[in-house]
């Protein structure tokens, strides 16, 4: 029977693409609409807030417009306002850079449910849009947005979708329009935990005019954030929000299971403070090696961006499953890179693990950290054999 010329068969790996973004589009529906019906807003069945930690960015929000951004980083008072505005609820505590609160003060016009609604949707539209500048078929754009994480920050109410955009658009511009690359980077300020190792492979790779506009954009906002919200913003925060850090980082209290890092999984496992950094020195160590051999030279474009993003979260002992947004996108893209079936069993391991290691975190399996070695492991494998990225081969945005 003569084939309708409309109608191309899909290959395996396409076929498999397509049920896991069916798949993921009804895990995303249930989980957002179960979350939904079993809560009795403005509080979730828990007894938090309807999207859990975007109540610390509407408190942002309205304290920046009200002038008194300081408040935020007193911990006691913070979360007394927080009861006097919605009643008995779990604490809280503003861990943000005060840079944060640039992009956040007009949520502060609108209601809470509002501004929540509008955070979310903008959030993940944004998200998009910076996946459309490298891809815009509709098939890898569904797989975009249908990836687990993306259920995991609207749950959390979070900051990951906009975390991924800056991502995508520092390799969407860097060769083409480093400046303008180099503004998405400095934007990272209010995470730049998650970012420690792009100024390495910047210098490494000699791409000096995205070093120096992320360096310029990083000085502006510090300064344009002590102008606007104080010239000591900057030393009350690491004055009163270090130690509050800190305290996560050694207790972890409620954040173990959401952190896929070498330290906080050896803290999971009961571990004492000095063996989770030893646990967590090979892992940074891998993730600056890899960084080092990869941008040492000129190699395939998306794989050493992959190495860049992948490192980045081995090489910290404190990331979260939420800001792992930008590995949907991620591994879209690499989806036609990786061709065997222990590949795909990788990255379908990878594209789930925000949301399976809540569940290993339960049973105390420390899986995450090192399925994310693995990971960078397997990408310099790739990068060391050559393989052409459909982005070098179909001419598309690189490196």
């Amino acid at each position: 029977m003569k084939q309708n010329k409309f109608v191309r068969l899909m290959s395996p790996r396409e076929d498999l693409q397509f049920k896991l973004t069916v798949a993921g589009g009804i895990f995303l529906i249930i989980f957002v609409l179960g979350y939904i019906l079993q809560s009795h807003p403005p509080r979730d069945q828990h007894g938090y807030l309807l999207g859990r930690d975007f109540v610390n960015y509407w408190m942002g929000a309205r304290a920046a417009l009200a002038g008194r951004a300081q408040s935020l980083l007193h911990i006691v008072s913070y979360n007394e306002e927080l009861i006097a505005l919605f009643g008995p609820m779990p604490p809280h505590n503003w861990s943000y850079p005060p840079v944060m609160l640039l992009f956040l003060w007009p949520l502060g016009f609108l209601p809470y449910i509002s501004a929540l609604v509008l955070w979310s949707l903008a959030g993940l539209a944004v998200y998009l849009v910076a996946a459309r500048s490298t891809n815009r078929s509709g098939g890898f754009l569904a797989f975009v947005a249908v990836c687990p994480t993306v259920g995991i920050c609207l749950f959390c109410g979070q900051n990951g979708f906009l975390t991924a955009a800056l991502l995508i658009f520092v390799y969407r511009y860097w060769d083409e329009r480093p400046w303008l690359a180099g503004i998405f980077l400095g934007c990272m300020l209010y995470k730049p935990h998650l970012v420690v190792l792009f100024p390495l492979a910047l210098a490494l790779s000699g791409r000096w005019k995205a070093f120096i506009s992320a360096a310029i954009t990083v000085l502006a906002l510090g300064l344009l954030t002590a102008a606007v919200f104080g010239h000591d913003i900057w030393s009350e925060y690491l004055r009163l929000v270090t130690p509050v850090q800190h305290g996560v980082m050694t207790t972890g209290t409620g954040f173990l299971t959401m952190m896929p890092t070498g330290f906080m999984q050896a803290r999971m496992m009961g571990y004492s403070i000095h063996v989770a950094w030893l646990v967590q020195l090979p892992f940074t160590a891998l993730a600056v090696i890899a960084v080092v051999w990869t941008f040492m030279k000129r190699r395939d474009p998306l794989l050493s961006y992959a190495v860049l993003i992948t490192a980045s979260f081995v090489v910290t002992p404190y990331a979260f499953d939420y800001d792992m947004v930008v590995f949907g996108w991620l591994l879209a893209m690499l989806w036609p890179c990786f061709f065997g079936k222990a590949d795909r069993v990788l990255l379908i391991l990878i594209w789930t693990l925000p949301v399976a290691m809540l569940i290993y975190g339960e049973h105390y399996l420390p899986v995450a950290a090192p399925l994310m070695a693995l990971f960078l492991v397997r990408l310099l494998q790739k990068q060391n054999g050559g393989t052409i990225s459909p982005a070098v081969a179909e001419g598309l945005p690189g490196i």
